[in-house]
């Protein structure tokens, strides 16, 4: 059975890919934020391990992070010790 969300949702392609972007925004900067608060890393630590400026970390942090790049976000989860891994779905 179909929630009233899921028929929100699937009744318009663009709201859809929009919200399924917002909602990954969301989940990866959740993600940043609590291992930031489970290693204790303020904002400036943690830009400073990354090599990238804390204006950066805060970006991640506000979930306003579409303009960085690849490689920066990538640097920035390594610090916390992880990897991003590309899987064909």
């Amino acid at each position: 059975m179909e929630s009233t969300f899921d028929k929100f949702i699937n009744s318009n392609l663009k709201r859809k890919a929009k919200f399924e972007k917002e909602y990954n925004e969301f989940l990866l900067s959740e993600f940043v934020l609590e291992k930031m608060e489970s290693e204790n890393l303020s904002v400036r630590k943690l830009a400073k391990k990354a090599g990238v400026s804390p204006t950066i970390i805060q970006k991640i942090r506000t979930k306003n992070a579409e303009r960085i790049n690849f490689r920066t976000f990538s640097n920035v989860l390594h610090t916390l010790g992880y990897k991003i891994n590309i899987e064909k779905i």
